[in-house]
């Protein structure tokens, strides 16, 4: 299965990005990014994010808080820097070239709030077709267009929601 991570046993387990603001408000984002983890991780989805703080910070340790796993994609070369609910901590040492790779690494992804770090990631989505929704983030247009390029929603169910059935309709 592309998009997923091969565990012990042989057994598939598809990742979805959870993207957004490095530094956070410890308000309505921060509970979003919660509460987005946690229903990952309830419907067995590993979560992968840039492994820092703010809404990855947020996400992860709601994924915790419901028994899943999670990635951090860390974009310098120290695994201790992830925030401490990252399972797997993988120090790229790439910088801001990781968020790429974390796109691509994605089945889908979740777009949080966020600074240019996470405009870059939704760009690489659009350009490489991924699932992509937001809560609260980023909607760039491109020249001519009549809307965003990509679905936004206001709750973190809806946007779980979407992501799921985007992964189960490609595969």
């Amino acid at each position: 299965m592309a998009d997923s991570v091969s565990l012990p046993g042989g057994a598939h387990q598809p990742l979805v990005g959870v993207i957004g603001a490095g530094h956070g408000d410890g308000g309505t984002l921060h509970d979003l990014a919660y509460q987005v983890g946690a229903l990952l991780a309830a419907q067995r989805y590993l979560l992968i994010c840039g492994g820092l703080g703010g809404v990855m910070a947020a996400a992860c340790q709601g994924a915790k808080a419901a028994g899943g796993m999670t990635l951090g994609l860390l974009p310098g070369r120290d695994a201790a820097a992830a925030n401490p609910w990252v399972d797997i901590a993988i120090p790229t040492g790439l910088g801001e070239a990781r968020n790429l790779v974390l796109v691509r690494s994605a089945a889908a992804l979740i777009a949080l709030g966020g600074s240019y770090g996470t405009l870059s990631e939704i760009a690489f989505a659009l350009q490489l077709g991924k699932p992509l929704v937001g809560i609260h983030t980023w909607q760039p247009l491109r020249p001519g267009a009549s809307g965003p390029d990509f679905f936004q929603v206001e709750t973190a169910q809806a946007a779980v929601d979407w992501a799921i059935a985007q992964i189960n309709a490609r595969s």
